[in-house]
């Protein structure tokens, strides 16, 4: 079974920094995407950016010179480094995989992580 398991939320102030983990298992695709999503109450999951397999990365504008995503392919593992945090970036972030391109449309994602909240103040 594929399993993604984030890892890395939690409360941070206004202009602080955090790094999401993602920890993925049982995935064998050669050619896909790995992305970040959030979503925040009352609000859709939106895309934030993601790498795929040639480590081509994307960013929504949104968080684009803020928000770095990379993957260490040894450990399996997508990170999410966030600087200069808004309170706007309060969300509950997911990683999610795709086979294929990266797309920005939560709905072409089959696997899922169970979130991990990130809270700004």
């Amino acid at each position: 079974d594929v399993q993604l398991v984030e890892s890395g939320g939690g409360s941070v102030q206004t202009g602080g920094s955090l790094t999401l983990s993602c920890a993925l298992s049982g995935y064998t695709s050669k050619t896909y995407c790995m992305g970040w999503f959030r979503q925040a109450p009352g609000k859709e999951r939106e895309g934030i950016g993601g790498i795929d397999s040639y480590g081509r990365t994307t960013y929504a504008d949104s968080v684009k010179g803020r928000f770095t995503v990379s993957r260490d392919n040894d450990k399996n593992t997508l990170y999410l480094q966030m600087n200069s945090l808004k309170p706007e970036d309060t969300a509950m972030y997911y990683c999610a995989a795709r086979d294929g391109n990266c797309n920005w449309l939560a709905g072409k994602y089959g696997y899922w992580g169970q979130g991990t909240q990130v809270t700004v103040s």
